[in-house]
């Protein structure tokens, strides 16, 4: 049976002993994320893990909602009201496909980190967040985006105030990861989201990521893509993701375009936020 103790480098990453390299562990990657709003932690997950994580993703891959549509950076209707140039204006091909959370039961890989104690006790320290829970979607709280040949992700912003995410499988070529760092900081910052989308900002940073590596990312506040992809295998990425609210959960409208379904829950709580951005 797979363990957070197998699947986690925990030589390298003492995320469950306090003090110590776990500190000089936090205070290289606060630093990072106030820079930035990025930090990765180069193969946080064991050679046996990554294999057990990608053995998981392979046995739910036929799971995947995948679609392919048009969407602006905030996945909201186009409001003819405003300039063309306007990002909320500014519609992108996306296809892509996500395995949503309720395929990853709590024996599975996947949900054994994200729901292992020292795991999110690490995550909120690094964070250094007062307000940290776990996403309480019953749809998208640990979820693997999986994308083959010709997907990609537009820029975007998350609905999350930050987002973690665990490499588990590249594609043969493409699929790097490009980001704007925090332009989303106080105010939409309209100007600079158009510079991006324009090709104009001197703001886009890439990474490319690589099996095992863990990404700490405040994707909420800064404009990020994925590159389009190449070749036959399959990207495979999980996502675990952490809110600073209890209870939240995705909007009804979100949910549908990323999962294909919603559930009862996201009517319920919908508009139910901790914040006032447009997504």
């Amino acid at each position: 049976m797979d363990t957070p103790e197998t699947l986690i480098d925990l030589d390298r990453y003492p995320i469950h002993q306090m003090g110590g390299a776990r500190d000089d562990i936090l205070t290289r990657i606060r630093a990072d994320l106030g820079r930035d709003g990025c930090a990765v932690l180069k193969r946080f997950i064991t050679p046996e893990g990554i294999e057990a994580l990608k053995t998981q993703a392979d046995g739910v891959a036929d799971k995947a909602f995948r679609s392919f549509n048009r969407t602006n950076p905030y996945f909201t209707r186009d409001d003819p009201t405003l300039p063309a140039s306007d990002p909320r204006r500014r519609f992108f091909e996306r296809s892509n496909s996500f395995i949503p959370a309720d395929n990853f039961p709590p024996a599975s890989p996947l949900r054994a980190i994200y729901e292992y104690p020292a795991m999110s006790a690490f995550i909120q320290d690094c964070l250094e967040e007062e307000n940290f829970y776990p996403y309480a979607d019953p749809l998208a709280d640990v979820i693997i985006n999986a994308a083959d040949e010709g997907n990609g992700f537009p820029w975007h912003f998350d609905t999350n105030n930050f987002t973690v995410t665990i490499a588990i499988q590249n594609a043969d070529e493409g699929g790097a990861f490009e980001y704007a760092p925090n332009i989303r900081v106080g105010d939409e910052n309209f100007a600079e989201v158009e510079k991006v989308l324009d090709g104009t900002s001197d703001k886009v940073r890439t990474l490319v990521l690589e099996p095992g590596d863990l990404q700490i990312f405040r994707g909420r506040y800064s404009l990020h893509r994925v590159a389009p992809l190449r070749g036959k295998t399959p990207r495979y990425v999980g996502i675990l993701s952490y809110v600073e609210e209890p209870g939240m959960v995705g909007t009804p409208e979100r949910c549908q375009q990323l999962y294909g379904r919603t559930l009862p829950i996201h009517h319920e709580r919908a508009g139910q936020r901790a914040d006032a951005y447009l997504d």
